[in-house]
Protein backbone atom coordinates (compact mmCIF):
# COMPACT_ATOMS: atom_id res chain seq x y z
CA UNK A 1 0.00 0.00 0.00
CA UNK A 2 1.47 3.24 -1.37
CA UNK A 3 0.39 6.43 0.75
CA UNK A 4 3.13 8.77 -0.14
CA UNK A 5 2.05 12.10 -2.40
CA UNK A 6 4.92 12.05 -4.44
CA UNK A 7 3.69 13.58 -8.20
CA UNK A 8 0.44 14.56 -6.62
CA UNK A 9 -1.30 17.94 -6.18
CA UNK A 10 -3.56 18.76 -3.24
CA UNK A 11 -6.04 21.45 -3.91
CA UNK A 12 -9.37 22.29 -2.43
CA UNK A 13 -12.56 23.97 -3.73
CA UNK A 14 -15.61 25.58 -1.95
CA UNK A 15 -19.05 24.46 -3.08
CA UNK A 16 -22.36 25.41 -1.70
CA UNK A 17 -22.19 22.86 1.01
CA UNK A 18 -18.50 23.48 1.97
CA UNK A 19 -15.04 22.98 1.20
CA UNK A 20 -13.73 19.80 -0.28
CA UNK A 21 -10.18 19.08 -0.07
CA UNK A 22 -8.53 17.05 -2.82
CA UNK A 23 -5.66 14.96 -4.49
CA UNK A 24 -5.32 14.53 -7.77
CA UNK A 25 -2.33 13.34 -10.28
CA UNK A 26 -2.03 12.15 -13.86
CA UNK A 27 -4.28 12.97 -17.15
CA UNK A 28 -6.51 11.72 -18.99
CA UNK A 29 -9.97 10.38 -18.81
CA UNK A 30 -11.11 11.61 -15.55
CA UNK A 31 -11.63 9.34 -12.45
CA UNK A 32 -12.90 10.67 -9.59
CA UNK A 33 -12.66 8.17 -6.17
CA UNK A 34 -15.74 7.88 -3.34
CA UNK A 35 -14.42 6.61 -0.27
CA UNK A 36 -16.78 4.72 2.58
CA UNK A 37 -17.37 6.08 6.66
CA UNK A 38 -14.59 7.14 8.42
CA UNK A 39 -12.17 7.27 5.96
CA UNK A 40 -11.03 9.74 3.33
CA UNK A 41 -9.65 9.72 -0.07
CA UNK A 42 -6.13 8.09 1.30
CA UNK A 43 -7.93 4.97 1.02
CA UNK A 44 -7.08 5.23 -2.45
CA UNK A 45 -3.57 6.42 -2.58
CA UNK A 46 -2.06 2.79 -4.17
CA UNK A 47 -4.84 3.22 -6.80
CA UNK A 48 -3.87 6.28 -7.74
CA UNK A 49 -0.30 5.81 -7.51
CA UNK A 50 -0.65 2.67 -10.52
CA UNK A 51 -3.45 4.19 -12.34
CA UNK A 52 -2.41 7.78 -12.91
CA UNK A 53 0.29 7.09 -15.62
CA UNK A 54 -2.97 6.50 -17.71
CA UNK A 55 -5.80 8.08 -15.87
CA UNK A 56 -6.40 11.80 -14.18
CA UNK A 57 -7.04 10.20 -10.97
CA UNK A 58 -8.72 12.68 -8.27
CA UNK A 59 -9.30 11.52 -4.76
CA UNK A 60 -11.43 13.84 -2.78
CA UNK A 61 -12.21 13.73 1.50
CA UNK A 62 -15.76 14.17 1.21
CA UNK A 63 -17.80 14.80 4.32
CA UNK A 64 -18.37 10.97 5.47
CA UNK A 65 -16.92 11.25 8.89
CA UNK A 66 -13.17 11.76 8.41
CA UNK A 67 -12.85 15.03 6.80
CA UNK A 68 -10.64 17.09 8.05
CA UNK A 69 -12.68 20.70 6.75
CA UNK A 70 -16.05 20.60 8.66
CA UNK A 71 -19.07 21.14 6.33
CA UNK A 72 -21.02 24.19 6.36
CA UNK A 73 -24.31 23.90 9.44
CA UNK A 74 -26.79 24.00 6.84
CA UNK A 75 -25.38 21.12 4.76
CA UNK A 76 -27.36 18.23 3.48
CA UNK A 77 -25.58 14.88 4.38
CA UNK A 78 -28.11 12.30 3.50
CA UNK A 79 -26.67 10.40 0.68
CA UNK A 80 -29.05 12.46 -1.51
CA UNK A 81 -27.07 15.47 -0.48
CA UNK A 82 -23.71 13.77 -0.80
CA UNK A 83 -24.49 12.92 -3.93
CA UNK A 84 -25.38 16.48 -4.98
CA UNK A 85 -22.70 17.43 -3.22
CA UNK A 86 -20.25 15.20 -5.62
CA UNK A 87 -22.15 16.22 -8.41
CA UNK A 88 -21.05 20.10 -7.94
CA UNK A 89 -17.93 18.87 -7.57
CA UNK A 90 -18.24 17.25 -11.09
CA UNK A 91 -19.21 20.00 -11.80
CA UNK A 92 -16.81 22.44 -10.96
CA UNK A 93 -13.85 21.19 -12.21
CA UNK A 94 -15.63 20.57 -15.47
CA UNK A 95 -15.33 16.97 -15.39
CA UNK A 96 -17.26 15.16 -18.01
CA UNK A 97 -17.63 11.30 -19.33
CA UNK A 98 -16.49 10.45 -16.02
CA UNK A 99 -15.37 7.52 -13.90
CA UNK A 100 -16.78 6.76 -10.77
CA UNK A 101 -15.15 4.42 -8.16
CA UNK A 102 -16.91 3.93 -4.92
CA UNK A 103 -16.14 1.57 -1.75
CA UNK A 104 -18.24 0.80 1.10
CA UNK A 105 -20.89 3.13 2.09
CA UNK A 106 -18.92 5.08 -0.58
CA UNK A 107 -20.79 2.74 -2.96
CA UNK A 108 -23.86 3.29 -1.72
CA UNK A 109 -23.59 7.36 -2.54
CA UNK A 110 -22.06 6.55 -6.10
CA UNK A 111 -25.62 4.62 -7.08
CA UNK A 112 -27.25 7.46 -5.63
CA UNK A 113 -24.98 9.73 -7.23
CA UNK A 114 -25.23 7.98 -10.68
CA UNK A 115 -28.77 7.55 -10.88
CA UNK A 116 -30.22 11.33 -9.49
CA UNK A 117 -27.06 13.30 -11.39
CA UNK A 118 -26.19 11.14 -14.49
CA UNK A 119 -25.25 14.03 -16.71
CA UNK A 120 -21.09 13.93 -16.55
CA UNK A 121 -20.90 10.20 -15.56
CA UNK A 122 -19.53 7.92 -18.10
CA UNK A 123 -19.38 4.72 -15.91
CA UNK A 124 -19.18 3.11 -12.57
CA UNK A 125 -16.71 1.03 -10.97
CA UNK A 126 -18.24 -0.51 -7.31
CA UNK A 127 -15.95 -2.57 -5.07
CA UNK A 128 -17.38 -4.00 -2.18
CA UNK A 129 -20.28 -1.81 -0.87
CA UNK A 130 -23.91 -1.28 0.24
CA UNK A 131 -26.51 -2.55 -2.29
CA UNK A 132 -30.37 -2.59 -1.99
CA UNK A 133 -31.92 -3.12 1.76
CA UNK A 134 -27.99 -3.64 3.12
CA UNK A 135 -27.50 -0.06 4.27
CA UNK A 136 -25.86 -0.05 6.55
CA UNK A 137 -25.21 -3.69 6.42
CA UNK A 138 -26.11 -6.33 8.90
CA UNK A 139 -24.98 -5.40 12.58
CA UNK A 140 -24.73 -1.81 11.17
CA UNK A 141 -28.29 -1.20 10.71
CA UNK A 142 -28.15 -0.45 14.47
CA UNK A 143 -25.84 2.59 13.91
CA UNK A 144 -28.48 5.68 12.01
CA UNK A 145 -31.42 5.21 14.70
CA UNK A 146 -28.66 5.13 17.93
CA UNK A 147 -27.16 8.39 15.87
CA UNK A 148 -30.64 10.19 15.83
CA UNK A 149 -30.85 10.13 19.56
CA UNK A 150 -29.58 12.26 21.96
CA UNK A 151 -25.98 11.32 23.25
CA UNK A 152 -26.15 8.49 20.26
CA UNK A 153 -23.09 9.86 18.30
CA UNK A 154 -20.79 9.90 21.54
CA UNK A 155 -22.18 6.10 22.68
CA UNK A 156 -20.77 5.25 18.70
CA UNK A 157 -17.13 7.03 19.27
CA UNK A 158 -16.59 5.91 22.81
CA UNK A 159 -14.55 2.83 21.52
CA UNK A 160 -12.60 4.45 18.63
CA UNK A 161 -11.04 7.02 21.52
CA UNK A 162 -8.75 4.04 22.29
CA UNK A 163 -6.60 3.49 19.81
CA UNK A 164 -6.26 -0.36 20.17
CA UNK A 165 -10.08 -0.45 19.94
CA UNK A 166 -9.96 1.78 16.84
CA UNK A 167 -7.54 -0.39 15.34
CA UNK A 168 -9.53 -3.41 16.21
CA UNK A 169 -12.63 -2.17 14.83
CA UNK A 170 -10.84 -1.39 11.07
CA UNK A 171 -8.89 -5.01 10.93
CA UNK A 172 -11.62 -6.81 9.27
CA UNK A 173 -11.92 -4.46 6.55
CA UNK A 174 -8.47 -5.14 5.20
CA UNK A 175 -6.36 -8.18 4.76
CA UNK A 176 -3.12 -6.53 5.05
CA UNK A 177 -2.77 -4.33 8.19
CA UNK A 178 -3.87 -0.57 7.72
CA UNK A 179 -0.85 1.58 9.61
CA UNK A 180 -2.11 2.74 13.23
CA UNK A 181 -1.03 6.27 12.01
CA UNK A 182 -3.53 6.00 9.38
CA UNK A 183 -6.09 5.45 11.37
CA UNK A 184 -5.39 7.48 14.41
CA UNK A 185 -5.59 10.58 11.33
CA UNK A 186 -9.05 9.21 10.47
CA UNK A 187 -10.39 9.11 13.80
CA UNK A 188 -8.86 12.74 14.97
CA UNK A 189 -11.33 14.72 13.41
CA UNK A 190 -14.88 13.32 14.13
CA UNK A 191 -13.43 12.92 17.63
CA UNK A 192 -12.07 16.41 18.48
CA UNK A 193 -13.77 18.74 15.86
CA UNK A 194 -17.36 20.08 16.83
CA UNK A 195 -18.11 21.00 12.93
CA UNK A 196 -16.94 17.21 11.85
CA UNK A 197 -18.97 16.12 15.17
CA UNK A 198 -22.10 17.29 13.55
CA UNK A 199 -21.20 16.32 10.02
CA UNK A 200 -20.58 12.35 11.27
CA UNK A 201 -23.82 12.60 13.43
CA UNK A 202 -25.26 13.66 9.76
CA UNK A 203 -24.07 11.40 7.42
CA UNK A 204 -24.88 7.96 9.95
CA UNK A 205 -28.10 8.97 10.95
CA UNK A 206 -28.84 9.62 7.24
CA UNK A 207 -28.11 6.23 6.08
CA UNK A 208 -31.10 3.93 4.78
CA UNK A 209 -31.92 1.35 2.50
CA UNK A 210 -34.41 3.50 0.73
CA UNK A 211 -31.86 5.41 -1.34
CA UNK A 212 -29.93 2.00 -1.86
CA UNK A 213 -32.71 0.43 -2.98
CA UNK A 214 -34.17 3.54 -5.01
CA UNK A 215 -31.34 3.91 -7.00
CA UNK A 216 -31.14 -0.18 -7.70
CA UNK A 217 -34.38 0.59 -9.29
CA UNK A 218 -33.48 2.93 -11.60
CA UNK A 219 -30.50 0.92 -12.29
CA UNK A 220 -32.65 -1.55 -13.45
CA UNK A 221 -31.87 -1.84 -17.54
CA UNK A 222 -29.96 1.12 -17.06
CA UNK A 223 -27.12 1.55 -20.09
CA UNK A 224 -24.94 2.72 -17.83
CA UNK A 225 -21.56 0.58 -17.77
CA UNK A 226 -20.59 -0.71 -14.58
CA UNK A 227 -17.72 -2.76 -13.06
CA UNK A 228 -18.29 -4.47 -9.75
CA UNK A 229 -14.79 -4.99 -8.69
CA UNK A 230 -15.19 -7.53 -5.81
CA UNK A 231 -13.62 -8.90 -3.14
CA UNK A 232 -15.57 -13.00 -2.58
CA UNK A 233 -15.69 -14.09 0.78
CA UNK A 234 -16.47 -10.54 2.73
CA UNK A 235 -18.30 -10.85 5.35
CA UNK A 236 -19.73 -7.40 4.96
CA UNK A 237 -20.64 -7.52 1.56
CA UNK A 238 -20.51 -11.03 0.42
CA UNK A 239 -20.43 -11.71 -3.39
CA UNK A 240 -24.62 -12.09 -3.62
CA UNK A 241 -24.60 -8.29 -3.60
CA UNK A 242 -22.63 -7.94 -6.28
CA UNK A 243 -24.19 -10.99 -8.23
CA UNK A 244 -27.84 -9.33 -7.29
CA UNK A 245 -26.23 -5.98 -8.57
CA UNK A 246 -25.42 -6.91 -12.14
CA UNK A 247 -28.71 -9.21 -12.78
CA UNK A 248 -30.64 -6.66 -12.36
CA UNK A 249 -28.52 -3.80 -14.24
CA UNK A 250 -28.75 -3.50 -17.77
CA UNK A 251 -24.52 -2.81 -18.81
CA UNK A 252 -23.04 -4.45 -15.60
CA UNK A 253 -20.54 -7.02 -15.08
CA UNK A 254 -18.22 -8.81 -12.30
CA UNK A 255 -14.96 -8.99 -11.72
CA UNK A 256 -13.36 -11.12 -8.80
CA UNK A 257 -10.71 -10.00 -6.90
CA UNK A 258 -9.23 -12.33 -4.74
CA UNK A 259 -7.17 -12.43 -1.83
CA UNK A 260 -8.80 -8.76 -0.66
CA UNK A 261 -11.62 -8.06 1.76
CA UNK A 262 -13.70 -4.80 2.25
CA UNK A 263 -11.06 -2.30 1.25
CA UNK A 264 -10.26 -3.61 -2.19
CA UNK A 265 -8.24 -0.66 -3.11
CA UNK A 266 -5.41 -0.86 0.06
CA UNK A 267 -5.53 -4.81 -0.32
CA UNK A 268 -5.06 -5.28 -4.15
CA UNK A 269 -3.79 -1.74 -5.32
CA UNK A 270 -2.59 -2.56 -8.77
CA UNK A 271 -5.03 -5.28 -9.90
CA UNK A 272 -7.76 -2.49 -9.13
CA UNK A 273 -6.08 0.03 -10.91
CA UNK A 274 -5.61 -2.06 -13.96
CA UNK A 275 -9.20 -2.58 -13.87
CA UNK A 276 -9.99 0.88 -13.59
CA UNK A 277 -7.61 1.83 -16.59
CA UNK A 278 -9.05 -1.03 -19.14
CA UNK A 279 -12.79 0.11 -18.12
CA UNK A 280 -12.39 3.12 -18.77
CA UNK A 281 -9.91 3.00 -21.59
CA UNK A 282 -13.42 1.02 -23.19
CA UNK A 283 -16.01 3.67 -22.48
Amino acid sequence: MARGDTGRVSKEIGLPAGTIRYREAGEGKPVVFVHGYLVDGRLWDGVVDQLSDRCRCIAPDWPIGAQQVAMNPDADLTPPGIAATIASFLEALELDDVTIVGNDSGGAMSQVLVTRHPERIGRLVLTNCDTHENFPPGIFKAMPPLAALPGGMAVLAAPFRIGALARAAFRPFSKNPIPADLIASWMEPGLHDPGVKRDAKKVTAGMNKRYTLEAAEKLRGSDLPILLAWAPGDRFFPLSYAERLAAEAGNARIVQVPDSKTFVPLDQPGRLADLIAEFAAAG
